[in-house]
């Protein structure tokens, strides 16, 4: 009676499902999965080409929409999620806009081995602010409208404008400490 339960218990099983069921088949498959994941990117990845005409379409959509009510953080992203989706609205005469673009800020493409971006330089980030990612052949826009320069003007009275302005002059902040000069004479015991 023992017996036929011990062998009811133990089942045969194929070589490719003891495989499976082991720890290391199943980190070999998870393996093998990533590498064909991280291949079908290398093989994806967006041309210079289309990163550049699908990021300008995004930051058309993005000056387009400016007029609209301005959101936090979860807004400019749902918006950036739609625009992969979408393109800009070419009976909207944004001419004056465009031409503000191109003279204030550069868009540049930058192509790695999985992935592509674009990082968008101005006056505001001299090193770059990345407004886009482009993997699996989908360029995926992280542009907000603050990132953008349109327009610069001139600082008014500046000479005459403090940038820190003093404690005022009713409020308590403590006493200035009594400094004077230390020279260092030597150790005192020797």
């Amino acid at each position: 009676m023992q017996q036929d339960a011990r062998n009811s218990y133990r089942t045969k099983q194929s070589l490719p499902q003891e495989f499976y069921h082991s720890c290391l088949g199943k980190i070999i498959i998870l393996l093998i999965f990533i590498v064909i994941l991280l291949v079908i990117a290398i093989m994806t990845v967006p041309t210079n080409e289309k990163m550049e005409r699908e990021m300008m379409d995004n930051i058309r959509e993005c000056i387009q929409q400016n007029d609209s009510i301005k959101g936090d953080g979860i807004d400019d992203a749902v918006a950036n999620f739609s625009r992969i989706f979408t393109e800009a609205d070419t009976t909207f005469n944004d001419k004056e806009a465009m031409e503000a673009f191109h003279k204030y800020n550069k868009l540049e493409i930058y192509r790695h081995t999985f992935y592509s971006t674009a990082r968008l330089r101005n006056n505001l980030s001299a090193e770059g602010i990345r407004v886009g990612i482009g993997i699996y052949n989908i360029v995926i826009p992280t542009v907000k409208y603050s990132d953008i320069i349109l327009f610069v003007s001139t600082i008014k009275n500046y000479n005459k404008t403090r940038l820190i302005d003093p404690a005022p002059q009713d409020e308590y902040v403590g006493e200035n400490p009594n400094v004077t000069e230390y020279h260092y004479l030597g150790d005192p015991d020797q």
